[in-house]
């Protein structure tokens, strides 16, 4: 019976020291948060209303681009026969670049014409042996004519396309411009026709190309100004104006955008530190007013009544109404004057 009491009272001790060493640490952490949180307070932001301009953006991403800029490839496979040209050169309109062996092309062509000679012979033949059947030619008749003819026409599109072929053996700049890649820069090599030989692009008609859907190119307009930002020079601006706007969707694009091309300024552009493929932000100022009063847009509040201001302390509420607004200043119109101090 003792044993039992004495089994009784130590559960009873085991439970009161559990329960004195959570209350300890329940009191420690406390003391921990309170001494961690004390001493700190809200922070509340406040600016003040302010007079100057406030610009309504439209931000656009592009890249470079060129209205002159050419990838060369040949008509058909074959072997360069000569370059005239290497990267870095200036290529005058009508230049020749490089030229395939002619052999070839030129036994091709050869071959064309004889096969259609041979072709035409055999029309004008059949046609002799149907001569004065017009009423009465008999099917067989027909398909033998028909299929001469045919014979005939093919043999004339392989004529055609060898001469082409022959023509085009020899790359002819079509514009006076720089030489940006050169496939192969030496003679004795074959090349296939897919494979692109060189490249030139004239740095003068350099433009920065952006797409805009169909709820912003209504807000656009012919010689409107832009700010050009560019990924690679983030402190540099440059500035250009819009020399184009599509009337119809780019092709190929999930919604329905529109070309904008924006012309350099050649007053602060120096082709040489440009490249095409160079991407950043072209800045459209849609609207603009001067000597206004305005704030952070943060700082413009809304509840069931409209937009206000907390005025003077942070529970005073004075409702206004905005006019232009940009992405750092919004134009406060109403009974506040410049000066005031605004809460967040």
């Amino acid at each position: 019976m003792e044993k039992k009491k004495k089994n009784i009272f130590g559960r009873i001790l085991g439970k009161k020291k559990l329960l004195s060493l959570l209350f300890i640490i329940t009191l420690i952490g406390f003391g921990v948060w309170k001494f961690a949180f004390s001493g700190k307070e809200e922070k509340i932001e406040s600016t003040q209303i302010k007079k100057g301009s406030v610009l309504q953006e439209l931000v656009l991403s592009g890249e470079i681009d060129a209205d002159e800029y050419v990838k060369f490839t040949f008509p058909t496979s074959g072997k360069i026969a000569w370059v005239g040209v290497k990267e870095g050169d200036w290529a005058k309109e009508g230049q020749a670049l490089s030229k395939l062996d002619t052999i070839y092309l030129n036994a091709a062509y050869q071959r064309a014409r004889a096969d259609l000679r041979s072709a035409e012979a055999t029309v004008q033949k059949i046609h002799d042996d149907v001569k004065n059947h017009n009423s009465d030619e008999t099917f067989t008749q027909k398909e033998v004519r028909t299929v001469a003819e045919v014979a005939k026409d093919k043999a004339y599109e392989a004529l055609i396309q060898a001469l082409d072929n022959l023509k085009n053996s020899t790359l002819i700049s079509p514009f006076s411009g720089l030489v940006t890649y050169v496939a192969h820069p030496f003679s004795g090599v074959n090349v296939i026709y897919t494979e692109t030989q060189f490249e030139i692009i004239n740095p003068k008609t350099l433009y920065f190309d952006v797409s805009a859907d169909q709820s912003e190119v209504v807000d656009l307009l012919l010689g409107q100004n832009v700010v050009i930002v560019l990924d690679s020079l983030p402190d540099e601006k440059l500035e250009g104006e819009i020399d184009f706007i599509s009337y119809t969707p780019k092709a190929g694009e999930t919604g329905t955008v529109y070309k904008i091309k924006v012309k350099f300024l050649k007053d602060n552009f120096d082709t040489n530190r440009y490249r095409i493929g160079m991407n950043g932000d072209a800045k459209f100022i849609l609207r603009q007013k001067d000597d206004v009063l305005y704030v952070p847009p943060k700082f413009i509040k809304f509840d069931s009544k409209g937009k206000f201001l907390r005025l003077g302390k942070k529970n005073n509420k004075v409702y206004i109404e905005t006019g232009v607004e940009g992405e750092e200043r919004v134009e406060v119109i109403g009974n506040i004057s410049e000066g005031q101090t605004v809460f967040d």
